[in-house]
């Protein structure tokens, strides 16, 4: 279905009329895309908004496969979505991020595909917990569906920042970890939230190995019904897909022993520092021993954000990212807590 790495899955954030789904579909198709994504049921988060044309939508994928031999497909959200997709004759489902998050309505999916091994993408749940993006996946291999990928389309925050959602590239390299087997694609469209973040968000993906894309294209995405900022034109997707560099785990004819080299010093520096950590955690109990003998609080706010400023600083001046070393040391901090709780209340 889908070709050469990277992957690519395009078209409209939402199938709003035939005219309007098929003349995207017929430009997709003349710039080498395989596979057409279109949303015909929508969950909005408030009520009033666009919320898809339905099944209707079904008719227009089946004339988009017929006149540009591309596969289809679409979001499901409920049983109903599976049986009418798939008597409708789409070629792949995806779940969105809200009904990921929902285990419930993800049994009730699984049930409705039992017996019919369609291939699925599964998109992380809105919230960074990749337990229950593992889980919503098992739910559908318990089923007897074994063409399962994911999707990584970022997460919720209520936190404002650059894009529409966080990254958090931690969640989809851990998917991978536990999952080595699964195919994991980018939906940088999501992610991003305009348009003109596509590209490096994109990169990002592909740099950490992604099986592949899924970006939504419209062919006039300012007078898109919903998600007109993130969406491209056709023209502008393929020139976008020109620019990525796609990079290879193994290149042939290169030589690993540098890279080894290298790789060894990092083995020997990361065992520097779990000795370290060993050392520093034995000092912590030794403070948490003496709270308890005086009486004191575990947390000590002053001396902590007096920490946080230090390090801060300390980053800074050795050209390091100050976001990184806070996480660092918040984790470390946290563990100290964690050690020194238990002892005050032994």
């Amino acid at each position: 279905m889908f070709g050469d790495r990277p992957w690519i899955i395009a078209g409209p954030c939402s199938a709003e009329t035939l005219d309007q789904t098929l003349d995207t579909a017929k430009q997709l198709a003349a710039n080498g895309i395989r596979v057409f994504r279109a949303g015909i049921w929508k969950p909005r988060t408030r009520p009033g908004n666009f919320e898809g044309v339905g099944e209707v939508g079904l008719e227009w994928l089946k004339q988009v496969k017929m006149e540009t031999g591309m596969f289809t497909s679409v979001e499901v959200a409920n049983a109903k979505h599976v049986w009418d997709a798939i008597r409708g004759g789409v070629d792949m489902l995806w779940i969105g991020a809200r009904t990921t998050a929902n285990p419930f309505t993800m049994q009730e999916i699984a049930d409705s595909l039992r017996g019919c091994n369609i291939p699925v993408l599964v998109k992380n749940p809105v919230n960074p917990d990749v337990e229950l993006w593992i889980g919503a996946i098992e739910r559908l291999e318990s089923a007897g569906l074994t063409q399962i990928g994911a999707i990584h389309r970022g997460f919720s925050s209520y936190e404002k920042i650059l894009y529409r959602n966080a990254p958090i590239w931690q969640m989809p390299i851990e998917l991978k970890r536990r999952r080595p087997e699964l195919p994991i694609i980018c939906d940088p469209s999501h992610i991003a939230g305009k348009r003109e973040y596509l590209k490096e968000i994109s990169q990002k993906a592909l740099d950490l190995n992604v099986d592949g894309l899924m970006i939504e294209a419209h062919r006039n995405p300012d007078e898109a019904w919903s998600d007109a900022k993130q969406q491209l034109t056709p023209a502008a997707l393929k020139q976008m897909l020109s620019e990525l560099v796609v990079r290879k785990v193994t290149p042939e004819n290169v030589s690993m022993e540098d890279l080894n080299e290298l790789r060894y010093q990092i083995d020997q520096i990361d065992g520097d520092l779990i000795a370290l950590l060993q050392k520093r955690m034995g000092v912590s109990v030794k403070i948490g021993e003496y709270k308890k003998a005086a009486g004191m609080t575990i947390l000590q706010q002053q001396r902590w954000d007096s920490m946080l400023a230090k390090y801060n600083k300390i980053a800074l001046e050795n050209n390091l990212e100050p976001k990184m070393v806070e996480t660092i040391f918040r984790a470390i901090h946290q563990a100290s807590i964690n050690v020194q709780n238990k002892i005050v209340n032994e």
